[in-house]
């Protein structure tokens, strides 16, 4: 049963929604049982019509099914948008004999044009035919557009003496920004968890994932994180009084989802490096966050990255714009254990070309400590390098 949740089907197949029309662009997941659900969607106020459906859907706290594609982002596409995917969604339910608003949709993809409705409405009896407790990575590979390689997480853990298994899937390496990512990420698990307790844990593991990276500083209309739990693992039901219990499943959804999000930094559009970005000494956490990010999404930050150049002058800019108060010559930056500048000052050549051998490594960390409080902010990162420019240039041709 590895990769597999009690309860959970998945498939997925070619629909021809993607340019490679040999790739498997539409998957659906399915609860055999009812599951409660949760959900996160972009903070963009253009919302793709995928998003704007599962919005109003997922308020019940419930969700059997959801309905995936990628080649088509079905955003800005007005009324007409929105009729597709609640038809499409509404065939998807009746094939699996559910009601309607149990499904929810999520696509990826260019946008602002029409999708595909002939050939996705041909592809949904396919779908359901081909669902097997095994599909959930076939669907993750379905829903990747300019990642390189499909990226999931499988969890079992005993929580209050019963086996509880987890697994997450999600799409992303470019548009990734906080406000969630630009991403579609699906978790199931056989953990029986009520509905408030799971949107709850839910948020806080968005908070410490993905709002906690960037590759390029851009953000999406279709961003999605959906958690469903359909209590096939026979425990008692998760909620806010469960103590230890709660805790625990808390702690495994985070470190799933922040797992995943480690994957998207480093399937990065055209990234080399993943680069862990440590804000401390803040005065309190917004200004810990702002610090931290603003380095992270810096261009210049990110292309001396990729280019090897230990070129701190771009730091101490970034900093100095970011809102946060510090002052600048108490400031240390540090490649992995490298002080390569101590109070505000260049600790010279040697620690440069100590840093600059730093550079030369697939993961790093920089540190910096602004010396004006106790808050702390840890954020993900890649390099900018040309191959980003050369995907995104070439994306709708």
């Amino acid at each position: 049963m590895i990769d597999q949740v009690t309860g959970f089907k998945a498939a997925a197949v070619r629909a021809g929604l993607k340019k490679q029309l040999d790739k498997t662009d539409m998957g659906v997941i399915f609860s055999d049982t009812p599951a409660t659900a949760a959900a996160v969607f972009t903070t963009s106020r253009v919302k793709a019509a995928p998003v704007q459906l599962s919005m109003s859907r997922i308020v019940s706290g419930q969700c059997r099914a959801v309905l995936i594609n990628a080649g088509n982002a079905n955003a800005c596409t007005g009324p007409e948008g929105l009729r597709d995917a609640e038809e499409l969604t509404a065939l998807l339910a009746d094939r699996l004999h559910l009601e309607t608003g149990l499904v929810l949709a999520a696509s990826t993809g260019v946008i602002g044009a029409r999708l595909n409705k002939e050939a996705m409405t041909a592809a949904i009896p396919k779908l359901v035919e081909s669902l097997h407790p095994a599909g959930l990575t076939e669907v993750a590979e379905a829903m990747m557009t300019t990642d390189t390689v499909k990226k999931t997480v499988f969890k079992e853990m005993n929580l209050g003496g019963v086996p509880v298994r987890m697994f997450g899937m999600v799409k992303g390496a470019g548009m990734i920004r906080p406000d969630m990512a630009t991403m579609l990420c699906f978790v199931v698990t056989d953990a029986a968890v009520e509905a408030g307790f799971l949107n709850q844990v839910l948020r806080e593991a968005v908070d410490a994932s993905f709002h906690r990276i960037t590759v390029d500083g851009d953000t999406s209309t279709n961003d999605t994180v959906l958690v469903m739990a359909n209590g096939r693992c026979a425990g008692p039901v998760i909620d806010g009084t469960s103590g230890s219990v709660g805790l625990q499943f808390g702690r495994m959804l985070q470190e799933t989802l922040v797992e995943l999000a480690e994957m998207v930094v480093k399937d990065g559009e055209g990234a080399t490096k993943l680069v862990r970005i440590i804000l401390q000494g803040a005065r309190d956490a917004a200004q810990a966050k702002a610090a931290a990010m603003t380095v992270a999404e810096s261009s210049l930050v990110k292309t001396a990255i990729f280019g090897r150049d230990a070129n701190w002058g771009r730091i101490m800019a970034a900093l100095g714009r970011s809102g946060a108060e510090f002052d600048p010559e108490m400031t240390d930056i540090i490649f992995d254990q490298v002080k390569l500048v101590s109070q505000g000052r260049w600790a010279g050549a040697e620690a440069e070309r100590a840093a600059t051998q730093v550079l030369q490594q697939p993961e790093l960390t920089i540190t910096i400590d602004i010396k004006a409080g106790p808050a702390a902010f840890t954020a993900l990162t890649c390099d900018l390098s040309i191959d980003y420019i050369k995907i995104n240039a070439d994306y709708r041709s």
